[in-house]
């Protein structure tokens, strides 16, 4: 997924995105390295961490599935894969991946691919433009 948002940066760009920002609950240590070696260091792409699920909580997108978390072993919650397009503090739009199926997204992430976003925000083009 990461490096389809790096190789359609200029498309972001083109709807008005300002920065793609990426968060899981990990630690800083790993979002680093990920980041590192996605080689987002010049781009629109930001890595963070949300290592005690605050802003996971706040955003209500703790993926509380019990058997994920028993086979997770992580002991913390696990964010749902979503994106948000905000416009000045705004949220104008949520996808989510996931199914009863598959409450991960793992099987099918297509909610929050890139293309998608950029769908996303061509139907928010009013607000973000």
């Amino acid at each position: 997924m990461l490096p389809d948002y790096l190789s359609k940066q200029w498309m972001l760009r083109s709807k008005g995105v300002e920065e793609v920002v990426v968060f899981c609950v990990n630690d800083a240590h790993v979002m680093t390295a990920w980041g590192r070696e996605q080689g987002t260091g010049n781009s629109k792409i930001s890595l963070m961490a949300d290592p005690a699920a605050k802003l996971t909580r706040a955003l209500g997108m703790v993926l509380d599935n019990a058997e994920l978390m028993v086979a997770s072993h992580l002991g913390q919650p696990r964010c749902k894969r979503f994106g948000m397009v905000i416009d000045d503090g705004v949220i104008i739009a949520v996808n989510v991946s996931g199914t009863p199926d598959d409450p991960a997204g793992d099987e099918d992430p297509s909610a929050i691919l890139v293309e998608a976003m950029l769908e996303a925000c061509d139907k928010a083009a009013p607000a973000v433009a």
